[in-house]
């Protein structure tokens, strides 16, 4: 969790999972890449479906790249999960333009892991409303992060939320990130409504994927996380104007400071409970932020 907020590097913003006309999405890559720059973004993944009907697309945005903006190739790959009679979802970003094709009969956890070794950062898309279990989560080893906001599962679905998923493998032990992401298709207004804040030395893809892949970032859906510390057995917070920050971990540990317009929080770590420990700062408007996890001695 920490890792976010070091003195090294600085914070770049960006999209990890969004769609175009190479799958089923309404926007060229060539205009998302143009839109997410124009809106601020410092990077953006464009995840196409990687299925058969759309020639398993590894979309390329090398050539969308300019000063200041840059892109990392992904897709969101699928493979059939028989105990849910449905497919996997997992985004992969920063797989190579020539990544080989689902093979027949591969499972979603062989699939994630082949992702993985060939560089990618990992995560379970949308598992609220892929209705994923805290088995199946377990059962892809090689996911370094869960969506925790999903914006179009949010607007088209009321399944946005990954928390419950993502609670439960940090319970179980996994020590696991977690993501916030568009899952832009443009076929209505669903973009620019949740990021990622990554801290990196430089705006460049190889630097981002490593930060991400140490949890050297947050997610957001608005409120600004500015600093996080331990001092002593507190956990110090800076962040924008917010109504609540809050401190959970295992079972029902949790603690807070609510009110209007926070932006400083002391909140008791309680170390000796050991376990892990996340921070939500919630907005006046419920929009949230989440840091990755704090992992504390037992």
């Amino acid at each position: 969790m920490l890792t976010a907020f070091g003195k090294s590097g600085r914070l770049w913003r960006g999209n990890l999972h969004g769609h175009s006309t190479r799958s089923d999405g309404a926007v060229s890559p060539e205009e998302i890449c143009t839109r997410y720059r124009e809106a601020g973004y410092d990077f953006v993944a464009i995840t196409d479906h990687f299925l058969p009907e759309f020639g398993f697309p590894i979309t390329d945005t090398r050539a969308y790249r300019r000063d200041g903006f840059t892109t990392l190739l992904g897709a969101e790959v699928k493979a059939p999960s028989p105990s849910r009679n449905d497919l996997w979802h997992i985004v992969a970003v920063g797989l190579p333009e020539d990544f080989p094709p689902t093979r027949d009969g591969e499972t979603g956890p062989a699939l994630a892991a082949r992702c993985a070794e060939a560089g990618a950062f990992v995560a379970l898309a949308h598992p609220h409303c892929s209705q994923l279990t805290s088995e199946d989560g377990l059962a892809i080893e090689a996911a370094h992060a869960v969506e925790v906001y999903n914006h179009k599962a949010t607007i088209d679905a009321d399944r946005g939320d990954g928390l419950v998923l993502f609670d439960a493998l940090l319970h179980a032990g996994r020590r696991i990130f977690a993501i916030a992401a568009d899952d832009s298709h443009w076929h209505f207004p669903d973009a620019f409504c949740a990021w990622v804040m990554v801290r990196a030395e430089a705006n460049e893809p190889q630097a981002l994927l490593d930060a991400l892949k140490a949890g050297a970032f947050y997610a957001s859906t608005g409120p600004e996380i500015h600093h996080v510390a331990l001092d002593g057995d507190e956990l110090e917070v800076a962040c924008s104007p917010s109504d609540s920050v809050i401190l959970v971990g295992p079972l029902g540990l949790r603690m807070a400071k609510v009110g209007t317009g926070i932006t400083r929080a002391r909140l008791p770590v309680e170390a000796e409970r050991g376990g892990w420990r996340r921070l939500i700062v919630r907005d006046a408007y419920g929009r949230r932020a989440w840091s990755n996890p704090l992992w504390l001695r037992d």
